[in-house]
């Protein structure tokens, strides 16, 4: 039985056997990439935040305003001042020495019963000027200062070396408040309160952080800090790759987009149960919770301003892409809208209003207009400094209006020169 000849080999039959393969690298490669953004923007976090003095420090610096530190800092502060003067004691003495000068014993036992009240009176003048000595500018200082020092307190956390006015020991990030407390003890002696010269020199670190789990992660920083920034142009790059090798190119684009928001919101997420765990389970070493909230908070907010962005973005990219395909509602969308155009080309051209030779010369460049516009939007967003999702929907926003504006450009065009539709959409 004869069998049937092969088909001849030549460039098409070589080009329809490697589709498969690369399908198969596409596919391979936008999966990569929607799981490196995350990974991508921790990084730049990582790099440009956690192991950076200047942005560290100007991260930090509000907490020294911030109500819950300033509240842990007073309670931290007048436990370590700890002005005793023994009240029951004094008025005891006091007591018995009026009663020996002919006081009756009523009035003694009372003159007794105020040495509580006395501790009370004295308690509260200590925390009265710990909190003024907070809400100074004396606090916010030693604050600045001391996290100013903090780039190393951060790279000691993550390696384990360095010391300074904040230090890190077994996972516990502690912040010295020794120049505070002496600026308390010369303002209560000046203030009259004489036992304060006896304040002696305990411990007077406040507690920011404590994790077990620190030392764990040293490893993991050390390789995040070493890729930096160029982990998301390796990402971006891949990403760009997989849609290029994919034979749906816009309908891989709205895959690659989606699936990187997807999981730049998963990552968000699990940021935000991280903090529900860590504030449902902070060690007895951590003081205040509500300023261990606070750190916490203020550490991560530009990672998940990043994360928030980075998941706008992704959704506003796959919309776009699947609004310029070929789809039958991408065509009814793009067709209502160049009909819209057209009546208020009509209406203008009715009431002599006409777009002139800008009209028709859009309507026979309106295709490359509107990718010179996407492309010069997409420069801004990489060069703008520290995007957010407002600055996407801004973006997006501007987009929307040039290509609008675009479209009625060439509607007028159009009317002028009764030609066929220049529309970029389609």
């Amino acid at each position: 039985m004869n069998e049937p000849p092969e088909p001849p080999a030549g460039p098409g039959r070589a080009s329809r056997a490697g589709r498969p393969v690369r399908s198969t690298v596409s596919a391979v490669l936008i999966a990569l990439t929607c799981v490196l953004v995350p990974v991508s923007l921790l990084t730049v976090w990582v790099h440009d935040i956690a192991l950076d003095t200047g942005r560290y420090v100007a991260t930090v610096a509000p907490l020294a305003t911030d109500p819950a530190i300033q509240d842990a800092a007073v309670a931290r502060i007048t436990q370590a001042v700890d002005v005793r003067v023994d009240g029951p004691a004094v008025t005891s003495d006091l007591a018995a020495w009026l009663q020996a000068h002919g006081l009756p014993p009523r009035v003694a036992s009372a003159v007794k019963a105020l040495g509580p009240k006395l501790d009370d009176a004295v308690n509260q003048v200590v925390t009265e000027a710990s909190t003024r000595v907070v809400h100074s500018d004396t606090f916010v200082t030693v604050w600045t200062q001391a996290n100013r020092v903090a780039h190393t307190a951060v790279v000691q956390a993550l390696t384990g070396h360095g010391r300074g006015a904040v230090e890190v020991t077994d996972g516990t990030v502690t912040l010295d408040l020794g120049s505070v407390v002496d600026r308390l003890k010369d303002t209560l002696v000046a203030e009259g309160l004489s036992p304060a010269e006896r304040i002696p020199d305990v411990d007077k670190r406040m507690v920011l952080f404590q994790s077990d789990r620190l030392a764990r992660i040293r490893g993991a920083a050390h390789a995040l800090d070493a890729v930096g920034n160029w982990l998301p142009v390796l990402t971006v790059s891949l990403g760009a790759v997989g849609v290029l090798l994919a034979r749906r190119r816009r309908r891989a684009l709205v895959a690659a987009a989606l699936g990187a928001a997807g999981a730049s919101l998963l990552m968000a997420l699990a940021l935000v149960a991280a903090r529900h765990y860590y504030l449902d389970h902070l060690p007895p070493a951590v003081q205040s919770p509500a300023a261990a909230a606070a750190v916490f908070d203020t550490l991560l907010h530009f990672l998940r301003i990043s994360l928030r962005t980075a998941t706008v973005l992704g959704v506003a990219v796959a919309l776009g892409a699947y609004l310029g395909g070929a789809g039958r509602l991408p065509r009814a969308a793009r067709g209502r809208a160049d009909r819209a155009a057209d009546s208020v080309a009509h209406w203008g051209d009715a009431h002599g209003v006409r777009a002139g030779r800008a009209g028709t010369w859009t309507a026979a460049h309106r295709r490359w207009l509107a990718g010179t516009a996407v492309l010069v939007l997409a420069l801004v967003f990489a060069l703008w400094d520290d995007p957010t999702a407002l600055t996407v929907l801004l973006l997006v926003a501007i987009l929307l209006a040039v290509l609008a504006v675009l479209a009625l450009l060439a509607a007028f065009g159009r009317a002028a020169t009764g030609g066929p539709d220049g529309s970029v959409l389609r």
